[in-house]
């Protein structure tokens, strides 16, 4: 039986920081949204501080990646592979100050306000 390789803090940080910079975001922008500072996402990167399961999630779901991204191996891509459904940045961003609203009419105020900017583009 051959045993399975444990992905190290480095080659994970390596994924956050080639999906941030494919997502177009600074650190100081990442560490925005996972409500760290800019030297704590560095660290992420350079792999110097490990990250523990919750941690993993939060940044998971900041650079919208399922868990899995962090553990999966290279794997060849084929033709007929459709890339995964990645949200740009300022979707990113949208989505992350709209999840911080508290009140359902704010909420619908917002979403009125981007259906008459969608209409006028």
């Amino acid at each position: 039986m051959q045993k399975k390789k444990i992905k190290t803090s480095k080659e994970i940080g390596d994924k956050i920081k080639t999906r941030r910079r494919k997502l177009g975001i600074s650190q100081e922008e990442l560490a925005e949204i996972l409500g760290v500072t800019y030297q704590q996402v560095q660290r992420y990167e350079n792999g110097t501080n490990k990250l523990n399961v919750e941690n993993i999630q939060t940044v998971a779901n900041a650079i919208n990646v399922p868990v899995s991204y962090f553990f999966e191996g290279e794997k060849p891509s084929m033709v007929a592979e459709k890339s995964a459904p990645y949200l740009p940045s300022e979707e990113i961003k949208l989505l992350r100050y709209f999840r911080k609203i508290k009140s359902s009419a704010s909420k619908n105020t917002v979403i009125q306000v981007a259906r008459l900017a969608a209409k006028t583009t």
